[in-house]
Parts: C-alpha cells; sequence; structure tokens
C-alpha cells in the first residue's frame, strides 16, 4: 500500500483538537476517579466493601473488552480512518452512561443499589474503552515524526491540566449549588453538564484531526501472536509496567483527596482551594517536558525524572496541613502538581514510538491492540489502587457522614502524601531503564521506510 507523508507537520488546529480530546476525557474519566467513590458511599448509600469488590471486579470487565476493542480499531477502515470514526459514535454513548452513573438511587435496597451500580460502571467503563483507546492511538496515526508527535502530546496535557484543574476547582461548588437541596441532584446535573462537554470535545477532535500513518496491509493475525510480538517490545513492557504504576498511584490518590479534605482537613472546601493552588503549575510542567526532551533526546528518562521528583514532593506533604502550615502545604502541592504534569505528558508521548519498535523488531504492527494494553495496565493499577483504599476504610470503621476514627484518618492521610511518594519513585526506578533514545528511534523509522518501499 502507498503511504501518505508519514513525516507530516501537523497543523496548529489539529494539535489543538487533539489536544481537546483528552479535555473531554478527562471530564468523563477524572470526575469518575476523584468524585464516583465518594459518590457512592455518601450520596448513594452503598458500602465501602461493595465499592472495593465492583472495583476489583470491573477490571476482569477490562481485560476482556479492552484487547478486544483494541484489535477492532486496528482493524476499522473508513473514509475517515481507523480511529477516527469511534470519537464521532461513542462519545455521545459513553456520555448518557456517564450520567446514569451518577444518578443516584438511595431508597432502594442495597443489593438493587449494588446491582444497579455493578451495571452502570460496567458500561461506563466499556464505553470510555470505546472512546480512550482510539483516541489515544490517534496520535501516532497523525505523524511519525518524533518531535510532532512530542508537540501534539505537549498539546494533549496541557490541555488535560486545564480540565482537571477547572473541573477540581469548580465541581464541589457547582454539586453545592445545583444540589442545594439534595446532594444526589447535584452529581446528577453536574453528570449531564460533564457529558455534554465530553461528546463535544470529541467531535472537535474528529472533526480537525486526519490519520497520516498508514497501517500495512495484513493477513488476520491471532491475539496470540500479537502477544508474543508485545513482549518482544522492551520498551512498551517498560512504558506498561510505568501504566500500571501510574494507575495505581494517581487513581487510588485520587479517589482519596476528597475523603482527605472532608475528614482530615474537616472541610471540603479547602479542596477547591487546593484546586486553584494547582492548576497553573500543571498547566507549566506540562509544558515544560519538551525542553527536558530536547536535552536528554529520551522520553523514558524525561519521565523518569519527573517521577522522582513528583515522589520526592509527596512525601514532604506529609509533614504539612491546611490548618497549621496552609503556605507550606499548598507550596508543596503546587510543585508536587508541577513535577506530575511533566510526567503525564511524559508517560504517554512513549507509547506511539513504542509502536514504531515494534513494527521494526517483529514486522508486525499493531497500534490499537499495544494501546489497548496501556489502557488496561493503567485501569488494573486504578482498580487496585481504589479497591486497596476502600478495603482499609472499610476494615477500619469508615462511616459516611461521621467523625472518623484516628486509624481511618491515618489512611486517608497516607493515602494522600507518603504511599504514592514511595510509588512515585519506583515508577522514577523503572523508567530510568527506557532505552530508545531520539537518535535510534530515528534510525528505527528509516529501517522502515526502506523496508516499506521494497
Amino acid at each position: 500500500m502507498e503511504s501518505k507523508n508519514e513525516n507530516v507537520k501537523v497543523p496548529l488546529i489539529s494539535k489543538i483538537a487533539y489536544g481537546f480530546g483528552d479535555v473531554g476525557c478527562n471530564f468523563s474519566w477524572m470526575f469518575v476517579s476523584n468524585f464516583l467513590m465518594i459518590f457512592y458511599t455518601d450520596v448513594f448509600g452503598i458500602s465501602m466493601a461493595a465499592v472495593s469488590a465492583l472495583m476489583l471486579f470491573s477490571r476482569f470487565w477490562d481485560a476482556i473488552n479492552d484487547p478486544i476493542v483494541g484489535g477492532l480499531t486496528d482493524k476499522t477502515k473508513t473514509k475517515w480512518g481507523r480511529y477516527r470514526p469511534w470519537l464521532l459514535i461513542a462519545a455521545p454513548i459513553t456520555a448518557v452512561l456517564l450520567i446514569m452513573t451518577f444518578w443516584a438511587h438511595p431508597d432502594w435496597s442495597d443489593r438493587s443499589k449494588v446491582i444497579y451500580m455493578v451495571i452502570t460502571y460496567c458500561l461506563l467503563v466499556l464505553g470510555y474503552t470505546c472512546v480512550n483507546i482510539p483516541y489515544g492511538t490517534l496520535c501516532g496515526a497523525m505523524t511519525q515524526d518524533i518531535d510532532e508527535r512530542a508537540k501534539i502530546n505537549t498539546s494533549r496535557s496541557v490541555s488535560a491540566m486545564v480540565a482537571i484543574g477547572i473541573i477540581n476547582i469548580i465541581t464541589v461548588p457547582l454539586i453545592g449549588k445545583l444540589g442545594s437541596q439534595s446532594a444526589k441532584t447535584g452529581y446528577l446535573l453536574v453528570a449531564i453538564i460533564y457529558g455534554c462537554i465530553f461528546a463535544a470535545c470529541h467531535f472537535f477532535c474528529f472533526a480537525k484531526t486526519k490519520e497520516q500513518v498508514i497501517m500495512p496491509e495484513k493477513e488476520k493475525i491471532s491475539i496470540k501472536v500479537q502477544l508474543r510480538a508485545v513482549m518482544q517490545n522492551r520498551p512498551y513492557i517498560l512504558a506498561l509496567i510505568g501504566q500500571v504504576l501510574f494507575g495505581f498511584t494517581l487513581y487510588g490518590r485520587n479517589a482519596d483527596v476528597l475523603y482527605y479534605f472532608t475528614y482530615v482537613e474537616g472541610n471540603a472546601s479547602y479542596y477547591t482551594t487546593y484546586s486553584m493552588c494547582i492548576i497553573i503549575p500543571s498547566i507549566i510542567g506540562a509544558a515544560c517536558f519538551q525542553p527536558v526532551f530536547r536535552k536528554l533526546n529520551n522520553k523514558g528518562r524525561t519521565a523518569s525524572i519527573f517521577a522522582l521528583l513528583t515522589g520526592i514532593s509527596m512525601l514532604c506533604m506529609f509533614f504539612f496541613n491546611v490548618k497549621e502550615t496552609p503556605a507550606a502545604f499548598y507550596t508543596l502541592a503546587g510543585i508536587t502538581q508541577f513535577f506530575f504534569s511533566g510526567f503525564n505528558t511524559a508517560i504517554y508521548a512513549i507509547i506511539p514510538d513504542c509502536v514504531e519498535y515494534g513494527e521494526w523488531k517483529t514486522g508486525l504492527r499493531n497500534d490499537g491492540f499495544q494501546y489497548a494494553f496501556v489502557s488496561l495496565g493503567n485501569k488494573i493499577g486504578m482498580a487496585i489502587g481504589t479497591a486497596l483504599l476502600a478495603a482499609l476504610l472499610g476494615k477500619y470503621g469508615y462511616v459516611a457522614n461521621q467523625v472518623q476514627n484516628p486509624a481511618v484518618l491515618s489512611i486517608m492521610r497516607h493515602s494522600f502524601t507518603t504511599i504514592p511518594g514511595i510509588l512515585w519513585i519506583v515508577t522514577a526506578i523503572v523508567l530510568f531503564f527506557y532505552r530508545l533514545n531520539k537518535k535510534r528511534y530515528n534510525e528505527i523509522v528509516e529501517d522502515l521506510k526502506k523496508n516499506r518501499v521494497k
């Protein structure tokens, strides 16, 4: 098959549109990761044990649907490309599922609540997978130029940090405002607003991006063969381990954050102040990925440095709190978020390069399949982190909307500072061994071009 110009310079509007895709993703998934667990326990009235079990069960569901969706995206053939059509079709469906997930029924029986929670959450996860896997894979299909990909991922990460900042700042007061009579109404109305934003952002991403890298025509390849090829891709394996650790650390902490401010600090409104203090460092940190990458010429090493500094900053936060040392607490929060944002940009910029390495190493190119396992790894980490948090809080006596005992408060505090801090340092160690630098990547791309010409 004759390919397009695969080293194309991507137009600015396309980079912006791609960034808006992650704005949409965060108005869905970051809302879920930060607020769903406390919504289930404190608004819907579901037990911690049931929530913990759901988080673990849903990952078995992911293990089935993520690789299937990834494989289907690779096989998709339309005039719009392989990945973009999924954004157009799956985004509005997922928006509806988001709304249903945050539709509380506290007057139902415990059994009915759990059944509704399992069905809506699993459908939401499937819908999000059908959007996020093709969206993430799309970056590698827009160009093979390593610097252009870095710019695209910087646009993605900066946009994501802006979205996360806005979500964190406005969601608590928005729930309070829209749900002045009932918290369940507030959550539902916010879900409707965020669902509409989610769909609109992906429509924009679909309209203004273009796939340039064409996958070579090939016969149907079994999952077993694809897995064997993946296992030979050392850079990808390191990135996958990094994603599992990333998911565990990020989403476990995110699930804890509102509990931390509500019960440890004593006021949920501190969460809004905290979010305002970290939004500017988030944007600057994401933008700093490119200059650090240009200096090191290795995205894995860049991610490693940002992860190490994130971990150190987070460990330092343990010694401060909002009530007694607000200046130090909020300053460290901003520094932590600065380094985290740089890492967030770097870890996602790694994945498309691993696809090229895999094709060069094994002769098999399977963008969507590989991104599916990245998504699955991230979700497995998320499941373990949130399920472990819920299990520990339930075991040591968490009671919704009551003063918590010292053991529960200690879990909330360590889950916000020391535990993720240590795990960030472990992540840094793993990614330090990533060897695919810019020079080697460019050599691999040239080899691939020569082989395709033949």
